[in-house]
Formats: C-alpha cells, sequence, structure tokens
C-alpha cells in the first residue's frame, strides 16, 4: 500500500511542479509521475536529514513541489535543450 501512495503523491507532485514552471514541458503521464517521485525523495531526505519537518507535515509537500520544480528545470535545460 505504500508505494501506490508514493506513485499518487508524485503525480500530484509533479503536476503541481509542471505547473509552476514556465514554459513547455511534453512530459507524459510517466515522466510527471517519476519527476513527481524525485522531488519528494530529494526534498524528504535532506528536509529530515536537516531536521526542517517531519514526515507529514505540510512543509514536505511544499519542500517536495519546490525540488520538483528545480529537478525539471535541470531536465528542460540539459536533457531536453539536446535533442
Amino acid at each position: 500500500m505504500g508505494w501506490l501512495v508514493t506513485v499518487i503523491v508524485g503525480f500530484i507532485v509533479g503536476v503541481l511542479a509542471k505547473f509552476l514552471h514556465p514554459g513547455n514541458d511534453n512530459l507524459g503521464f510517466i515522466m510527471t509521475t517519476i519527476l513527481g517521485i524525485a522531488g519528494a525523495a530529494l526534498a524528504g531526505f535532506v528536509g529530515e536529514a536537516a531536521g526542517l519537518y517531519q514526515v507529514g507535515q505540510p512543509a514536505g509537500w511544499i519542500a517536495s513541489t519546490v525540488a520538483a520544480v528545480v529537478i525539471l528545470a535541470v531536465y528542460t535545460r540539459f536533457i531536453k535543450n539536446r535533442r
């Protein structure tokens, strides 16, 4: 059940990141979900290790979305421009 919640949260965070990031990001459903999961994992690891918030706090959602926007910006800048 935990992996299903992770995928759902990842998708929500990925959609938020795509909405907040300017530009045309032609990512599909799977890449959006992976983007969100990566952002949530990065923010969770850094935020909890630094003691900024605990699991389940609203700050985790905000940090996850910000991390996903950063990952999307890096993806757009380096990977997508090569095509």
